[in-house]
């Protein structure tokens, strides 16, 4: 793992992921259709062969919803320190020593851990109180992170100050599962195959 530490969302941060599969979309990567190739995995890989063409990050649209979750991110991880006693190490981007992927982790704790945070809206946020599982949509993510980081398990933290009080903080431990990592890594090593072969065959193109 190659740690470039940053701030995320600064310039930095943009140019570290430029043209590399990133944890946040990793489950675009695994996405799949009965017949043909699902239109989020082809889009994704759109966007990176964009990004490495013109060296640009081409960061994806944020809801009102979204940047409200960007804003509420640090008092959710206040509300978690306070409540776990774990300190956690803010980092910027995580990148894989030796394939093109990386993740921006909420943070790390100790030695073998990690965090995830989401601050969604009202019923998102029950659904999860709800349930003890760690939400499908987000599986890809969070294993994605512990094999990036090769870390033991992950803390999925779902966190809304409008709930009262004792329903604000959502806590969910999820265990590395190295069957899935190893699915997941074979992925995302298929996947930017596919970007680097497009990329080559665009540079190729006659010039008018």
């Amino acid at each position: 793992m190659i740690r470039i530490d940053c701030e995320q969302g600064s310039p930095e941060w943009f140019a570290a992921r430029v043209g590399i599969a990133t944890a946040s979309c990793f489950s675009s990567i695994l996405a799949t259709i009965k017949s043909g190739e699902a239109a989020e995995r082809r889009n994704y890989r759109s966007r990176l062969i964009v990004e490495r063409l013109t060296g640009k990050c081409v960061d994806g649209f944020k809801s009102s919803a979204m940047q409200q979750g960007v804003e509420r991110e640090p008092l959710a991880r206040a509300a978690y320190e306070s409540r776990t006693r774990n300190f956690v190490d803010e980092v910027g981007f995580l990148r894989h020593d030796e394939l093109e992927c990386g993740a921006s982790p909420d943070g790390l704790i100790d030695d073998d851990g990690g965090l995830e945070i989401k601050c969604p809206e009202l019923s998102a946020h029950l659904s999860y109180l709800r349930s003890e599982a760690l939400p499908a949509a987000y599986v890809a993510q969070v294993q994605g992170c512990m094999w990036i980081t090769g870390r033991a398990w992950w803390d999925f933290v779902s966190w809304n100050p409008d709930f009262p009080e004792r329903l604000q903080l959502v806590v969910r431990r999820v265990r590395r599962d190295d069957k899935y990592i190893a699915g997941l890594g074979l992925a995302v090593s298929v996947f930017m195959g596919e970007v680097r072969a497009e990329v080559e065959e665009i540079n190729a193109l006659p010039l008018a």
